[in-house]
């Protein structure tokens, strides 16, 4: 592997994952085994879930050779995802890349409670509008497109190559006829004016004293102005939020995601834009705060 020992036995597909892990383990990844396994599934293509039952099987060189390259690339901080090309979100596989974020689990939370607020109003007959703002890969608005077909829904971001991935992503979804993209920062453009049932953003929240912590994966290969917010970290978030409060309908929601040490100054920068009403954040997983809401009131 990477440097990979001459062995007098053959490298069968259990011996790869296990040197493999420990390498890659030497090398900082905090996940080397789940590393190594979605590498070689992607090189062998097969379900990662099939090297289980092909432990004994050997894996010929043009394999290897293939496996050597993507193991030494992730041992220097790429990320798998964009190795592979790929990261499941919502169970979807989603096309990722250089240009967006990988798509996180935590995210999903954002997900859940769109389709929680909008089913009332689909129930009532209503098509409610909603714009994810910042949509990077697009795995919010696809998501929703593909789980309620009801929807009004449009998404926004700055970086075209971004929205490259994000329409590519909903053809491979079958939903791109009922998405409209607009290339602009935030809300600026004259067709994301609204009025709106459901703003949704995952936006940037690093504040610049946090970067030098990130994974290095994160730091070092993922867009950084899709991370980084500024010093306080809810610079983004403090725009966005000013935007959005003449876009929303009587009673519309804003959702922002944020992470744990930005949540307290997100929930003050949105309190203190007039129309908006604060409603409790909502926790991840893990416990930790994600969610900031407010009403139009």
């Amino acid at each position: 592997m990477a440097g990979e020992r001459p062995q007098d036995d053959v490298w069968t597909v259990g011996r790869l994952l296990t040197w493999t892990t420990e390498w890659l383990q030497s090398r900082g990844s905090e996940s080397s085994r789940l590393d190594a396994e979605v590498l070689l599934a992607f090189v062998r293509g097969c379900p990662r879930i099939a090297l289980y039952t092909a432990f004994d099987v050997p894996v010929n060189e043009a394999e290897r050779a293939r496996f050597r390259g993507l193991v030494k690339r992730r041992g220097e901080g790429e990320p798998v995802a964009y190795l592979v090309g790929s990261k499941e979100f919502f169970s979807l596989p989603f096309i990722v890349g250089p240009a967006v974020l990988v798509p996180r689990p935590e995210t999903e939370g954002l997900v859940n409670r769109v389709l929680d607020l909008c089913r009332p109003a689909v129930a009532a007959g209503r098509r409610p509008r909603v714009i994810d703002v910042g949509t990077g890969s697009g795995a919010i608005v696809v998501t929703l497109a593909k789980h309620l077909a009801e929807l009004e829904l449009f998404a926004t971001d700055i970086s075209a190559p971004a929205l490259a991935v994000a329409r590519e992503n909903a053809v491979r979804h079958g939903v791109a006829e009922r998405i409209t993209w607009l290339e602009c920062d935030l809300l600026s453009d004259p067709r994301a004016d609204g009025p709106w049932d459901v703003i949704v953003s995952n936006p940037p929240y690093v504040r610049e004293d946090e970067v030098a912590a990130l994974p290095r994966d994160v730091r070092d290969h993922e867009p950084r102005s899709a991370l980084v917010a500024g010093p306080t970290g809810v610079e983004v978030i403090e725009r966005l939020a000013g935007q959005a409060a003449g876009r929303l309908v009587a009673g519309g929601w804003l959702l922002v995601e944020i992470g744990p040490s930005t949540a307290e100054p997100a929930r003050q920068a949105i309190a203190a834009v007039p129309g908006l009403t604060p409603e409790p954040t909502l926790p991840d997983a893990a416990g930790l705060p994600r969610i900031v809401q407010a009403r139009r009131g």
